[in-house]
């Protein structure tokens, strides 16, 4: 069982790449498609998705893409995966068992507070992945 499908797995690479892209100009959908290895029309749907939300925007013509709507250090994983996937819950029905009513909500707390980091601190896993190259030769 997963608790986020791949829509929430892709649109988080995607923003990712965004983070990795921080330039003055707009990252165009072929180009993030190629990174993250995402089909460019799921993308697009995804990003469309994100851009209501206010995680990305998006600017039209010949030179368009999109970018981060905000700083990469104020959107965290959470909103990512609550945009494209809804509320982060253990369970989706309730119980009428108390004890099992507060074990799902506690649990729940602590799955969104595990997803309270934000796309600048994932720099961090890159830089363990690099080490681990690095070791590796």
């Amino acid at each position: 069982m997963s608790l986020i499908s791949s829509k929430g797995l892709y649109g988080l690479a995607a923003m990712y790449e965004l983070h990795l892209r921080k330039s003055a100009k707009p990252v165009q959908i072929k180009e993030i498609s190629e990174h993250a290895d995402i089909p460019q029309n799921y993308l697009e749907q995804l990003l469309g998705t994100l851009r209501k939300a206010g995680l990305v925007s998006s600017t039209r013509g010949a030179h368009g893409g999109y970018h981060l709507a905000r700083d990469s250090k104020e959107i965290v994983i959470r909103d990512i995966f609550e945009a494209l996937e809804g509320h982060l819950s253990i369970v989706e029905s309730s119980t009428k068992n108390p004890a099992l009513a507060l074990f799902y909500e506690e649990k729940t707390k602590e799955l969104e507070a595990l997803f309270d980091l934000s796309l600048a601190d994932l720099t961090q896993y890159q830089q363990l992945v690099s080490k681990q190259i690095c070791y590796s030769i």
